[in-house]
């Protein structure tokens, strides 16, 4: 990298209090700290020093995502392909899937920073890096036929309604990628769910994405009739448990392999940046109120009630959103016995979000958003309960 440092430093100028771009000097810096470390510190000490700082920090996360990313342009083509006939090996489909999701993952990132780079200019602080791993994880939540101006509208909404208008990073209680998803799937149903968004049509010429009829296996088992079996009407699709564990369906573009979100998770938490107690909590509570359904099933309930629970956990973006979106830590607990049972209750909310709400069959995303808003209780009830533990002063 030594060769970009005469041009940063003849550019620098341009960038610094009374040079042209003044303006932009967040986003110059936020380039310059992609290569360097700050050259800036504390005047006084005590200074601290960790080998693991915030650009760190988002840098491995996103590194956990490349590996979702791209099997998710591998299934956009793979699914286009299948769908239309055409041969599904590698080479085949990897053209058709970058043609789908590489635009929205450009869209997310453009949008994203220029947000960034307003606000930052604005209130006259650095740029957070927060914006590299929410215009990762928008994307990889979107159906692969999302329109471009979709995607620009919802990293927008994620951003500002979501993370800027509270402060920006740090000072948001919900995940900003959460936020401008949950905002186009109620705003744009049509364009977020239902059976014809989730498979691209191979070949087309035109600049949207065309879209083919597929039913996910949500709403396969949202949709089972009264008397029937979820798992054998699964497998009657082509959905069975290994299908569904590797992620080789049509689903949302990075959210379908339930064996790379673990990976994924796994990852995170040896490096000590995801907190296990919300990952476990969240598998926990997904399965227990699974076999609970399936405890007090009828022959007159919903066929749903008596899925095996492990379907629930390999089925959609439970896995993803437990891993990825659960273990914010700006909107999650920051007390480990609340972090506990906020992920006991995203799990146990996403199977009864999906089992008596079909209107909503994957769940995961409003349990997470739910407990967001309630993160601040869990932590002020345990501190509670600390407190009045503690020895009084005599």
């Amino acid at each position: 990298m030594n060769f970009l440092g005469p041009i940063f430093n003849a550019t620098k100028k341009h960038f610094q209090p009374g040079g042209r771009y003044q303006q932009l000097h967040p986003f110059y810096e936020a380039i310059e700290t992609v290569f360097w470390g700050l050259d800036t510190v504390t005047d006084n000490g005590p200074q601290v020093r960790d080998s693991l700082d915030t650009k760190r920090y988002m840098a491995l996360v996103i590194l956990s995502l490349v590996p979702l990313l791209l099997f998710g342009i591998y299934n956009a083509g793979y699914q286009s392909h299948r769908a239309a006939g055409l041969p599904t090996d590698f080479l085949s489909v990897l053209w058709p899937g970058l043609r789908v999701v590489m635009p929205l993952v450009i869209v997310s990132y453009v949008v994203g920073f220029a947000w960034e780079v307003l606000f930052a200019a604005k209130r006259k602080h650095s740029m957070s890096e927060g914006v590299l791993v929410t215009a990762m994880l928008f994307p990889l939540t979107l159906p692969p036929t999302t329109p471009l101006w979709l995607a620009a509208l919802g990293i927008s909404f994620g951003i500002v309604i979501g993370k800027e208008i509270f402060g920006g990073t740090g000072r948001n209680f919900l995940n900003p990628a959460l936020t401008g998803r949950a905002f186009l799937f109620f705003a744009y149903p049509a364009s977020m769910s239902g059976d014809s968004v989730w498979t691209a049509a191979a070949n087309t010429k035109e600049a949207a994405v065309d879209a083919i009829t597929a039913a996910t296996p949500l709403m396969v088992s949202a949709m089972s009739t009264l008397g029937s079996h979820v798992e054998t009407t699964l497998m009657e699709k082509g959905y069975s448990l290994t299908t569904l564990f590797l992620g080789r369906y049509p689903g949302s573009i990075g959210a379908t392999s339930t064996l790379l979100c673990l990976a994924g998770a796994l990852f995170l938490v040896v490096l000590g940046i995801a907190n296990y107690r919300i990952i476990l909590g969240g598998i926990s509570g997904l399965l227990v109120m699974g076999y609970l359904l399936n405890y007090f099933v009828s022959d007159s309930s919903a066929p749903f009630m008596s899925l095996n629970p492990v379907y629930h956990l390999v089925m959609g973006g439970a896995a993803f959103g437990i891993a990825f979106m659960a273990t914010d830590p700006v909107s999650a607990p920051d007390l480990n016995e609340a972090k506990w049972m906020y992920g006991i209750c995203i799990g146990a909310l996403t199977v009864l979000v999906r089992v008596f709400n079909p209107a909503f069959p994957e769940g995961v995303m409003l349990a997470i958003l739910f407990m967001n808003v309630f993160a601040p209780l869990l932590d002020h009830m345990v501190l509670a309960v600390q407190l009045k533990r503690r020895i009084p002063n005599v």
